[in-house]
């Protein structure tokens, strides 16, 4: 069986492009894979935004981003790429990182070489780190895996604050320190993508916000085209957090609506069915798991019935 990031590495070198859903929670997670994706992103935005309520301005910790990563790696089984800021410090915290996030089961991490405190990459006031000292923290990072296959992704944010031709020149040297999947975050137009497409010595990654329109956002391109122009994986981070988002609000909408008129307003289009939720998360598998293992007594306590199926007396 290959580990995670062996299969990342094989699906990034495939011919056609990667798409890799942004994921935060389990309900994403499991969606992305019951959808067929080959594999996820674990959107630091996404984490940010909703477990603590707070904007991606470099709020959310280490410990919190791990402690996230691993209950997603642990209700699906997609290979997952986390997200790990600047790597809350220097070349040797970055180290120590990449081994707690590799023990934690994803397939790679993404670094990043904006000052700290750091924010979105579609946000203004980013500042970035000299080249140089970046360049350490994915030396370090490239050694710190225990797996030669574990990804490590290198992004610039130098897009926004010194150019195209910057960001290039910062990811060549990244890949020569031993990053193996490139972002130039931010990059506003198709034809400065086909560029750096074209420059850079690794395999190319850009984002799409699909569901998110601002100025400073990249020009929507399709997967295809995207493919086309040479690049080898596409994240849309913020898809599901904005989708989940927009359905809450809806939602909430129709209990309004309901409440201000003194009636019941049944609206099933806003919300998935109390079976499906049972289905998504896995209910069926723990059923199976008590028929399996649960006593005939314990069954019919909880049931009221024989369950069917093991008669539950197994001795491990």
């Amino acid at each position: 069986m290959e580990s995670p990031g062996k299969t990342l590495r094989r699906l990034i070198n495939a011919p056609d492009i990667l798409v890799m859903p942004g994921v935060f929670d389990g309900f994403s997670a499991r969606l992305v894979e019951k959808r067929s994706f080959k594999a996820g992103f674990i959107t630091g935005s996404g984490l940010s935004e909703t477990r603590l309520g707070q904007p991606d301005v470099g709020l959310m910790g280490a410990e919190e981003n791990l402690a996230a990563s691993r209950q997603l790696v642990a209700c699906c089984n997609l290979p997952l790429i986390a997200d790990a800021d600047t790597g809350y410090g220097n070349a040797v915290n970055v180290y120590h990182l990449v081994r707690a996030f590799e023990q934690a089961g994803v397939g790679g991490l993404m670094l990043e070489d904006q000052a700290w405190p750091k924010r979105c990459g579609h946000m203004k006031g980013k500042q970035v780190i000299p080249a140089e000292e970046m360049a350490q923290k994915y030396c370090a990072a490239a050694q710190a895996r225990r797996d030669p296959d574990f990804v490590i992704k290198a992004r610039t944010d130098a897009y926004a604050t010194h150019g195209l031709a910057e960001a290039i020149r910062r990811l060549n040297l990244y890949a020569e320190a031993g990053a193996d999947l490139l972002f130039a975050d931010a990059v506003l137009t198709e034809d400065d993508i086909a560029t750096a497409a074209k420059e850079v010595t690794k395999p190319l990654s850009v984002n799409m916000g699909f569901g998110i329109r601002s100025r400073s956002t990249t020009q929507l391109i399709t997967a295809r085209r995207l493919q086309d122009l040479g690049v080898a994986a596409v994240i849309y981070p913020r898809l599901l957090t904005s989708g989940a988002l927009r359905g809450m609000k809806n939602a909430l909408d129709a209990l309004q609506e309901s409440l201000d008129e003194n009636k019941a307003v049944d609206r099933p289009d806003l919300s998935a069915s109390f079976d499906e939720i049972n289905d998504l998360v896995g209910l069926p598998d723990v059923l199976q798991l008590e028929q399996q293992f649960l006593t005939q007594e314990t069954l019919k306590a909880k049931y009221g019935l024989s369950a069917p199926g093991m008669p539950g007396t197994l001795l491990c």
